[in-house]
């Protein structure tokens, strides 16, 4: 699965919505250029979506919405029972389609596209876990709660997984009843519209699932849009706050996912045979553009020889077979921008990913691509913007303290509360990271501490606005509405005041 079986395909054309189960030109005037971060080439036009896209959207979803709600769920969720054969079946093209336009691995494509097949499954098991139960509160009284959908709903998802991040809500937010318009980033549109043709053929009625293309104007009108009763976001800190607090006064549910500054402290007594390259692969992974990426290590005491470890495996990390590209040409900029001003803080530059290109590839035009090798930092401090800001990429500051004590203490002011993991052989240190560090989400021996389902994903502070998980058992309460009913049908023989 090495960087020659990536198939470039240049031929997109211009590409349009999904609506009402079919290919609908947007109303848009303006197109931005969709390219393959391997290249740079252009693989196709994607419009910059309108209002009127998205009021489109939600009436055909609104339409459909009251057929899709009173079909059983047990018929609901075999369109999604399908849909895990399909996938399965055209895996192969969902990996090309993730590599394509993200720029991803093979190896890390198949990854996102078989979490995202799991998530899929836990879909599959909803009508187990919704049934209603029933209670005899009083004599001859009963009461029961039922979880029904809410309506229209959006989910606005990012560039860095283009199968996994959609599929966190399709499922769950389909299965349980719901109509959708789902929002891809322009980035990343291919595998969305992919997944729309395979919920088609998997049978899937006209205006469930939605489409619609676009950037700031689009989302914004997702948020007002009074037909839409719920949405989720994934994406940085500042638009999340922005997207919360704004389809929060339209009156809507919303969960919005954020940013993060994932800590990882380094123990002296941690495996020294297997740390050094499970942390290093943490923070380049998917060219360290995902939320989970521990982008701060914290050494605490003597670790020199772990982190010798690391510098000589982050050296054999070959970009395009072992490390991806960033998504594009800013991103770069931006990165490389990080390690410069962090090196003339004082920082050390241990492993240098600037100005790196592939080598031996039969694949032409990769000089042009947005590449970043693995890169890590020492002697970074906890103010440095290296230190304390989300970089995305593939970067790892090394911030030495002499205590636990003092690196929770480094973890605990940052605002960011995603995740946060320790590599040791302690248990006593393992039970002060969970019980002492401000994130939602804690690894022990786990560089990347993503729960997998039925437990949900989601941190803490300014990586988490709104309430609950965005995926798991919490996820189900999000896109539904839970109805109370009393009933009484005969007359008790014993009489109470509830009576």
């Amino acid at each position: 699965m090495g960087l020659n079986n990536i198939k470039i395909q240049k031929d997109f054309g211009k590409l349009k919505n999904w609506i009402g189960n079919k290919e609908v030109e947007s109303k848009a005037t303006q197109y931005m250029d969709l390219t393959t971060p391997y290249t740079g080439e252009v693989i196709g036009q994607v419009p910059m979506g309108t209002t009127a896209d998205v009021a489109e959207a939600a009436k055909v979803a609104k339409a459909a919405f009251k057929v899709w709600s009173n079909t059983n769920i047990k018929e609901r969720v075999q369109v999604m029972f399908k849909l895990k054969a399909l996938m399965e079946r055209d895996f192969e093209e969902l990996k090309q389609l993730v590599s394509l336009e993200n720029g991803k691995t093979l190896a890390e494509a198949h990854g996102d596209v078989a979490k995202a097949i799991e998530v899929l499954e836990f879909g599959c098991s909803i009508p187990n876990k919704v049934y209603a139960p029933m209670l005899e509160v009083s004599n001859g009284i009963y009461c029961q709660v039922i979880k029904e959908p809410v309506g229209v709903v959006a989910s606005i998802v990012p560039f860095n997984f283009p199968i996994m991040c959609p599929m966190w809500t399709i499922p769950i937010a389909l299965t349980v009843g719901n109509t959708m318009i789902l929002k891809p980033s322009e980035q990343v549109p291919l595998g969305a519209i992919k997944l729309a043709k395979l919920l088609k053929e998997a049978g899937l009625p006209d205006g469930v699932l939605n489409v619609v293309h676009g950037g700031v104007d689009v989302v914004n009108a997702i948020c007002d849009n009074t037909d839409i009763k719920a949405l989720s976001f994934v994406g940085s800190t500042k638009v999340a706050k922005i997207v919360y607090g704004r389809a929060a006064m339209a009156g809507k549910r919303v969960l919005a996912l954020g940013g993060a500054k994932n800590h990882l402290i380094l123990m002296p007594d941690a495996n020294p045979e297997t740390a050094p390259s499970q942390i290093v692969d943490s923070a380049m992974g998917c060219a360290g553009q995902r939320c989970m990426a521990a982008s701060v290590m914290v050494a605490v005491g003597n670790c020199d020889k772990h982190i010798e470890g690391m510098v000589a495996y982050a050296k054999s990390i070959k970009l395009g077979e072992k490390l991806g590209t960033v998504i594009n040409k800013q991103s770069v900029e931006r990165i490389n921008n990080y390690i410069t001003a962090a090196e003339k803080m004082g920082a050390k530059v241990l492993v240098d990913g600037r100005n790196q290109k592939p080598e031996n590839s039969d694949i032409k035009g990769l000089e042009g691509g947005y590449w970043v090798g693995a890169t890590l930092l020492d002697n970074v401090s906890p103010d440095m913007p290296a230190g304390c800001e989300e970089i995305f990429g593939p970067v790892l500051s090394i911030i030495r303290v002499n205590t636990i004590e003092e690196a929770l203490k480094i973890e605990n002011n940052n605002p960011y509360g995603n995740a946060a993991s320790i590599f040791t052989t302690s248990g006593a240190n393992a039970q002060y990271l969970f019980r002492n560090a401000n994130a939602g989400m804690n690894g022990i021996n786990v560089g990347v501490p993503v729960p997998r389902e039925p437990f949900g994903f989601g941190g803490w502070n300014d990586s988490k606005f709104g309430n609950g998980d965005l995926t798991g058992d919490q996820g189900i309460d999000f896109w539904t509405q839970d109805r109370k009913i009393t009933t009484k049908f005969i007359e008790p023989q014993v009489r109470n005041w509830m009576s």
